[in-house]
């Protein structure tokens, strides 16, 4: 997100000019800055002073992270919800050998001819 070029206690005392009758086009062209933001600034801030602001950024900072773990959580869910769809008993290794598998598995040394056994006829 792009960094203001003001400071909350620099927007605060922008705002408290303009309450105190400056005209709001004569503050935009001081200050450098659109009636656009001015107006954006007053909707957001109007009535606050430097501690409610510190207040509203730790709130906003509070659930930006808040909706940043929901986001994982959610996404860890749909995981473990993927993984539950599946049947994981079909996976060929977790199923009985067939005999001629079981053979092979009991004598090493015949694989080849458990092999020759299991080949159709």
């Amino acid at each position: 997100m792009k960094k203001s070029r003001f400071s909350d206690s620099q927007i605060i005392a922008i705002l408290k000019q303009a309450e105190g009758g400056k005209p709001v086009p004569e503050l935009c062209r001081e200050h450098g800055i659109s009636s656009a933001t001015f107006y954006k600034w007053r909707s957001k801030f109007g009535g606050m002073d430097a501690s409610l602001m510190a207040r509203l950024k730790e709130l906003e900072e509070e659930n930006r992270r808040l909706k940043k773990m929901y986001a994982e959580e959610r996404l860890k869910a749909e995981i473990v919800k993927e993984a539950l769809e599946k049947n994981v008993w079909s996976a060929p290794y977790l199923q009985d050998p067939s005999p001629c598998e079981q053979f092979a598995l009991m004598y090493p040394a015949s694989r080849e001819w458990a092999a020759v056994a299991a080949r159709p006829r």
